[in-house]
């Protein structure tokens, strides 16, 4: 049964927005970010939800082009690097972020306009998160914003331009009233932000559960579901 939250978004598609994060949500997590894919049953459900609703959208860390690739719906819109795409200020910080990645002992992954470091991979989670943290402060020092999610580092410029804001261009440009928005991660706590700032009438904000995630997410959400198929399962019924 559909949970009464969510019945105004299906009995007004044409007013609401479907707004979703990837990792972790759409694709389950995997030891290297290059390797997540979205099933293809979720490819066919978001398929027939785009059909269906005003704006179906990704929010995601990754760039908006590998968002693009790792999904791989079209009528989806992507919006990559946690809404910093959208912020021409955020492009002044790439040589930086470069610079500053290139001095850390350590794998990256360059996104553009974040930066990555994993440890999800290392023999010693404890060893590898104390340097890391480590590497945070030397960030801060450089001007940067460091921001640690599920057994990952993210660095990122110093802009007001997030998944919050994000979601509030977003409804605003399609004009929706009703919005729901799934996360697993920190960053998703800003989006959970931009529902409430967005002066929609309906908002449902669902936690997609795991150990990892933060305990916040889990306590703000309207809705709390333990993983990618429980939510598939629950976007389903829209």
């Amino acid at each position: 049964m559909l949970p009464s939250a969510l019945r105004p978004l299906a009995e007004a598609p044409d007013r609401s927005a479907i707004l979703l994060d990837i990792d972790g949500v759409l694709a389950p997590i995997v030891p290297r970010p290059e390797d997540a894919a979205v099933p293809e049953r979720t490819r066919r459900l978001l398929e027939r939800l785009v059909r269906r609703y005003r704006l179906v959208a990704c929010l995601s860390g990754r760039a908006g082009a590998d968002a693009a690739r790792v999904v791989g719906v079209e009528g989806v819109v992507y919006v990559g690097s946690h809404g910093l795409e959208l912020d021409p200020e955020a492009t002044r910080w790439i040589r930086n972020l470069r610079e500053f990645a290139s001095g850390v002992d350590w794998p990256v992954e360059d996104k553009g306009l974040t930066v990555s470091f994993h440890y999800r991979p290392a023999a010693d989670e404890g060893a590898a998160r104390a340097y890391l943290e480590q590497v945070a402060g030397q960030a801060r020092k450089a001007g940067l914003v460091p921001r640690f999610g599920r057994k990952v580092l993210e660095l990122r410029p110093p802009v007001r331009a997030d998944k919050g804001t994000a979601v509030v261009h977003l409804v605003e440009r399609h004009r929706v009233t009703y919005a729901l928005y799934a996360g697993d991660d920190s960053t998703d706590l800003d989006a959970f932000r931009g529902l409430s700032e967005a002066g929609l009438e309906q908002t449902v904000r669902i936690a997609v559960a795991s150990q990892e995630g933060p305990e916040e997410l889990r306590e703000l959400a309207d809705i709390v579901v333990a993983g990618p198929d429980a939510l598939f399962e629950l976007l389903d019924g829209l």
